[in-house]
């Protein structure tokens, strides 16, 4: 059970309304930064439950342009790359907004952030690798090193400029949890609890956390949080190692 993945289900029901009709998953991928940015609106004017719908909202629509690039049999590099990209700068400014509404500390913020990507990060790595052991999607690799060819109907000219884009910002956290972690790819299996555990790191579990804890009034205790959650990568890690010794 992938408990970052909740909103699949609802994901799955855009994606089958919207197979026969004009839009792409590029464009539902535009819907879910729309829909963070009024997220963000939100949390600044201090609407916090009206917050919690919004990340909701964008968790869901996050997971309805790859069900919709499935339905139209469209993978697409430029839709992966653009997807994450959008993820990183969604989530900085979500946390820099809190920093904002809170008059906390920058310095413990940017740590929060860069506690929450390498979460994502590991969380992200293992699962490429269990997709990639069960013949999973194509676009998604274990290693980001070099720019992929570009797939019918996308232009290699984008997907240069998002794999760049890409490599810039993630580059760091993928090179920090792969030093961590050099051997998980060649680990014989990750037992289903295991998974379920890696899955708080999700992205969609975490912006549900940050909407809970807003909606509940422990707006002060988020960046906390994720700074002291942060320290489950190494138990994570650990016990990844002790399962596949």
């Amino acid at each position: 059970m992938d408990l970052s993945d909740y909103g699949r289900p609802v994901a799955r029901v855009i994606a089958k309304s919207l197979k026969h009709t004009s839009f792409t998953p590029i464009h539902v991928t535009i819907m879910f930064v729309i829909a963070g940015f009024i997220a963000i609106a939100c949390l600044l004017n201090q609407y916090y439950w009206a917050t919690l719908f919004f990340l909701l909202l964008k968790s869901i629509l996050d997971a309805a342009d790859g069900e919709l690039a499935r339905e139209k049999k469209t993978p697409s590099h430029t839709g992966r790359y653009l997807d994450s990209v959008s993820d990183i700068v969604l989530n900085l400014l979500i946390l820099i907004t809190i920093w904002h509404v809170t008059d906390g500390s920058l310095g413990l913020t940017l740590t929060a952030f860069f506690g929450i990507q390498l979460q994502g990060t590991l969380y992200n790595y293992y699962y490429v690798i269990l997709r990639n052991k069960h013949n999973g999607d194509t676009t998604s690799r274990v290693f980001e090193t070099d720019t992929p060819m570009a797939l019918q109907g996308e232009s290699q000219k984008n997907v240069d400029l998002l794999f760049s884009l890409y490599t810039m910002l993630y580059g760091i956290f993928d090179r920090i949890i792969y030093s961590l972690d050099r051997k998980a790819a060649h680990g014989k299996h990750l037992p289903r609890w295991f998974m379920t555990a890696v899955s708080t790191f999700g992205l969609g579990f975490q912006l549900l956390i940050i909407g809970c804890m807003l909606a509940l009034g422990f707006d002060r205790y988020i960046i906390p949080f994720f700074i002291g959650y942060s320290a489950f990568i190494f138990i994570f890690i650990g016990i990844r190692r002790l399962i596949n010794r």
